[in-house]
């Protein structure tokens, strides 16, 4: 479905099942199908109205040639909740979908029951920064790496130690990674400029709503120390990491997440009722 907002900003979201509305919102370069095989299916058992959405930059949304800033992938999400009617709603991000999930909640509160940030942090490492800049670079220079060499050094940097020492197992996610495309094009420039993010954790220190830092035991790009850093910066936040996987972690440990993911939603719920969780 497509959604063409106040500023003429085409967005494609899906939105399905019924009950308290969930969104999710994925990370740099990924479509909102990567949802689909694991989060979806759990979210909606668990009795969720599940709302995934293409971020600009990731077609059929807006292809972001132009440009943008956080400000207007956040401007996107709260145009979609208040179209959606799906107020107040719960957001669950990683990685740059992370990043996004902050800044809804320290702009727009009033549109959000709750947070769940993966693989997030309130700074990124100078070692990140200059890897999302030097990518953007190639993309901006029009260089295309081997898709074999560009699928290894993906794996290398989303996947833990235990999914990389297994042939098998890793070969299924090279040929995945290698089936995905060609890394490029300006919304995944864009999206990667912006994933670089600059040392936030003063300004969600303001951060009302309830959130929930997950981490992932191996995550290279959003270490546990790094989420735990965020976590202590958001009052009232809680925090816990999902062991033996890296930053794709709800994908390598699907499992071990949705549980982490139902049982605080499912908790936040019931104490907003009043309720005993």
């Amino acid at each position: 479905m497509l959604l063409t907002t106040e500023n003429g900003i085409r967005l494609s979201y899906n939105d399905c099942g019924d009950g308290p509305p969930v969104l999710l919102l994925t990370g740099t370069g990924a479509p909102s199908s990567v949802w689909d095989l694991h989060q979806v299916p759990a979210l909606r058992a668990a009795g969720f109205r599940v709302i995934t959405m293409d971020n600009r930059g990731i077609p059929p949304s807006d292809d972001g040639t132009d440009g943008f800033t956080i400000e207007d992938l956040v401007s996107d999400v709260a145009a979609l909740i208040d179209f959606l009617d799906a107020v107040p709603c719960r957001v669950i991000g990683t990685s740059m979908g992370s990043y996004i999930a902050q800044e809804v909640a320290l702009a727009h509160p009033e549109l959000l029951h709750s947070v769940v940030l993966m693989a997030a942090c309130g700074k990124s490492s100078l070692v990140q920064r200059e890897l999302a800049e030097g990518e953007a670079k190639l993309i901006e220079q029009g260089i295309e790496l081997p898709a074999g060499f560009l699928a290894a050094v993906r794996a290398m940097h989303n996947l833990g130690p235990a999914t990389l020492a297994d042939d098998d197992l890793a070969g299924d996610w090279l040929d995945l990674f290698a089936a995905s495309g060609s890394w490029g094009g300006p919304g995944i420039r864009a999206q990667l400029l912006l994933s670089a993010l600059p040392d936030r954790l003063d300004a969600y220190r303001a951060i009302k709503v309830p959130c929930h830092v997950v981490s992932f035991e191996h995550d290279l790009v959003a270490p546990p120390a790094a989420g735990l850093e965020l976590a202590s910066a958001i009052p009232g936040a809680t925090y816990r990491t999902i062991p033996e996987c890296g930053h794709f972690g709800y994908l390598e440990n699907p499992e071990a997440v949705n549980r982490e993911l139902i049982r605080f939603l499912r908790t936040e719920s019931c104490e907003t009722l009043g309720e005993t969780a």
